[in-house]
């Protein structure tokens, strides 16, 4: 009975080690992401995960970013970035699109079983911060998430192919309660 029961606690309940996050802003440089009613992709990473920087950092969490500026950044160079740090979580920050337009919502990516709890948490955390459409947690076997040595997870913040969330994501409250959600997500895990 007693297995049955810790079976059923929810993911929150698990925790992981780490000491510095790795902050991935997706794209850079001459990689723009998606663009979509005047917003690029690139841009709106970048000023989000800059944001969730100085939340971590103001709860004395480490962290490091993998570009600071809109500079082009290889796979093979974010991953080699995450790696030189022990004891780190690693997560990478996007935003989607699609040619269906109507497709919205926030999506988290994981490989491993300690990047689901990672992804899950922060997407939960979303979730009740951020307006938006809970797309749930995918496992994929993104570059990013097979290279790098721990729990790492891929965030899709909101489709800005979708008009009304690229409304949303063109404002700057929108980037701070996505930014808010990811840092509690984190927190939220820290063991």
């Amino acid at each position: 009975m007693l297995f049955l029961l810790l079976l059923a606690l929810p993911a929150t309940a698990q925790a992981l080690t780490f000491s510095t996050v790795i902050l991935d802003a997706g794209h850079g440089g001459h990689d723009g992401g998606a663009a979509w009613y005047g917003l690029v992709e690139k841009r709106l990473c970048l000023d989000v995960a800059q944001r969730v920087e100085r939340l971590l950092k103001a709860k004395g969490l480490k962290v490091v970013m993998t570009r600071r500026t809109d500079t082009f950044v290889s796979l093979d160079d974010r991953a080699w970035i995450a790696n030189r740090n022990s004891r780190s979580v690693f997560v990478s920050i996007h935003f989607n699109a699609n040619r269906t337009t109507s497709i919205h919502g926030m999506e988290g990516y994981y490989r491993s079983s300690n990047g689901k709890i990672l992804a899950g948490s922060i997407l939960r955390s979303m979730d009740r911060r951020v307006t938006g459409k809970y797309r749930g947690l995918i496992s994929r076997n993104f570059k990013v998430l097979r290279s790098t040595k721990m729990p790492a997870a891929v965030i899709e913040c909101g489709y800005i192919s979708n008009r009304t969330e690229a409304n949303r994501c063109a404002t700057p409250s929108h980037r701070q309660a996505i930014a808010e959600g990811i840092a509690a997500g984190i927190l939220a895990v820290r063991g």
